[in-house]
């Protein structure tokens, strides 16, 4: 309990200086489908990418408390640090079933769930905030059904890996897994398996079907002209052999880059995974669960990068966000199999792992080539790899893949100072490694009062924005504008607002004024200049029978 709340107050600390969605869109998109499930207005996302509606669906009860944008969000990350701590208790209780001591498991566990790759989305109102969580808690139910065969488990994460793919679409593929496994178990059980394989099939076919009705409802009314079609760059994907190349070359970077996120640790849980499916004298039990976290982590990565269009970052070549969902969970197999394993197993292993690091770097390099400089870095993508060369400008893959491996290096010395010191020491490591990436990469800074209004004037009325208008702009506004549900207007042409209309956002170009930015603006309207955003202008138009400004 002393941990968890520890975890908790580390989060809740984190977020402190965060007041307004920056991850935009993602953010307002579930943001605003939330608002909408509650009861009220949503907004247009037509052409960004289906924000899913789980995440949303555990944020809805914020909007029956306030619908004040400042206090949505506040209270947003206190759910998040929420279900993030959950994350002790569950990782401590799969470091018990592969192995570890009581005493050497609460050390290792509490640095281990510190890392950036399960602490760094949960600043932010992102469905990453919470799908370490549930990964791992459908992997322990998993596990636990896997042994006992009983109904209870089947259905516990059945509804786990159904909720799974309601939040997010690497959802799908922990479904999909979740079904083999589930055929598995059949064929391998006894007669007395069936009962429980049966109702977990039936609870993942009526889970999925109601996430698959509910991201349909959400669809229609947020992305009414359509949302980025993901499906289409997955299928050309894996019917080409340059889409093929490009797959395969993306999973590899991120299968790099879950190993150097994790200072090495991961490699070593890849290592561990892929010989007890492999070996021989493997429990049945143990064979499934190895090849059930192999097949999702080799899965989610192919898929995911099968689907990512190409935006021309540097993140398409090398990216961990889609695998830091299943960080933690190589993290504590990593590390358990260094604490447990002899002098001979535990070299073994970490040569595994710098052999895996180092291939996978090779393939990135080798694909992207100049990509890797010539094309948009976003610091955001790449919170551990900034940290291990201290430059948020670039990405420099040779220098963060021998930072990685020396990091695994000091682990794995660590891990050899004998069982009464050897949890402690790579406790303390972990612990001190991730502390001084988290301050690197998200260290609170000053806060400020709550953001100012969007507009002057009181927060009534309807809101339009100008077709021509930057995505970016129009986005921003969707969530701070929390009364009404902004539309389009065509101020170019001549359209004009409609009734009950009080606000009219048009786009100011460098060095225009803001009174010309609507030359045939109806008479009386007045302008407001806004604040300045991604180096883009705009101004908002308020209709004279709307209060005087502020």
């Amino acid at each position: 309990m002393a941990g968890t709340v520890a975890q908790l107050v580390m989060r809740l600390w984190l977020a402190s200086s965060h007041r307004a969605p920056a991850a935009n869109p993602d953010e307002t998109g579930y943001l605003v489908a939330a608002r909408w499930m509650a009861g009220f207005p949503s907004g247009d996302l037509s052409g960004c990418t289906l924000y899913q509606g789980g995440y949303s669906l555990l944020l809805t009860p914020v909007y029956w408390v306030t619908r004040d944008p400042a206090a949505v969000y506040r209270i947003v990350m206190a759910i998040n640090a929420l279900i993030g701590a959950a994350l002790f208790p569950l990782g401590y209780a799969a470091a018990r079933r592969l192995g570890l001591g009581r005493r050497a498991a609460l050390p290792v566990v509490f640095a281990a769930v510190l890392l950036p790759a399960s602490t760094f989305f949960g600043a932010w109102a992102l469905a990453d905030a919470v799908l370490p969580t549930l990964a791992l808690a459908w992997l322990l139910v998993l596990d636990r059904f896997v042994r006992n065969g009983r109904v209870w488990d089947a259905v516990g994460a059945s509804a786990l890996a159904s909720y799974a793919a309601m939040v997010h679409s690497r959802g799908a593929v922990i479904v999909a897994v979740h079904v083999l496994v589930l055929v598995a178990v059949a064929v391998t059980g006894r007669r007395r398996v069936l009962r429980a394989v049966i109702g977990g099939g039936a609870v993942v076919i009526a889970g999925y079907a109601a996430g698959a009705a509910l991201n349909a409802r959400v669809r229609a009314e947020m992305y009414p002209s359509g949302a980025r079609d993901l499906a289409a760059n997955l299928e050309s994907r894996i019917t080409t052999v340059p889409g093929q190349e490009w797959a395969l070359s993306g999973a590899a970077g991120q299968l790099w880059y879950l190993v150097v996120a994790t200072w090495g640790l991961a490699g070593i849980g890849l290592a561990v995974t892929t010989v007890v499916l492999v070996r021989r004298r493997t429990p049945v039990p143990d064979r499934i669960m190895a090849g059930t976290l192999l097949t999702a982590t080799l899965a989610i990565a192919y898929a995911s990068s099968a689907a990512l269009p190409d935006e021309h970052r540097v993140g398409n070549f090398a990216y961990g966000r889609y695998l830091s969902c299943l960080a933690l969970v190589h993290t504590l197999v990593g590390a358990v199999a260094l604490l447990r394993s002899g002098h001979r197993a535990a070299m073994r292993l970490a040569a595994a792992a710098l052999l895996a690091v180092g291939a996978t770097a090779w393939w990135v390099t080798a694909y992207a080539g100049e990509r890797l400089r010539t094309h948009r870095f976003i610091s955001f993508d790449f919170p551990e790899t900034t940290f291990l060369t201290g430059d948020r400008t670039a990405l420099h893959l040779p220098e963060v893949t021998l930072t990685g491996s020396a990091a695994l290096c000091g682990f794995l010395a660590l891990s050899r100072l004998g069982r009464r010191y050897g949890p402690v020491a790579v406790a303390a490591g972990l612990a001190a490694i991730n502390f001084a990436a988290l301050m690197f990469a998200m260290a609170p800074g000053p806060r400020h009062d709550r953001p100012a209004p969007p507009f002057p004037g009181p927060e009534a009325g309807g809101v339009v924005a100008d077709v021509s208008l930057h995505w970016a702009l129009r986005i921003s506004l969707v969530h701070p504008v929390w009364w009404t549900r902004v539309g389009f207007i065509d101020t170019r042409h001549g359209g004009r607002p409609a009734p009950g209309v009080c606000t009219v956002v048009v786009p100011q170009p460098d060095g225009t004024p803001a009174e010309a930015t609507w030359p045939a603006h109806p008479a009386g309207w007045w302008p407001h200049a806004g604040r300045r955003a991604w180096s883009l202008g705009w101004v908002s138009w308020h209709a004279p029978s709307c209060d005087a400004p502020r």
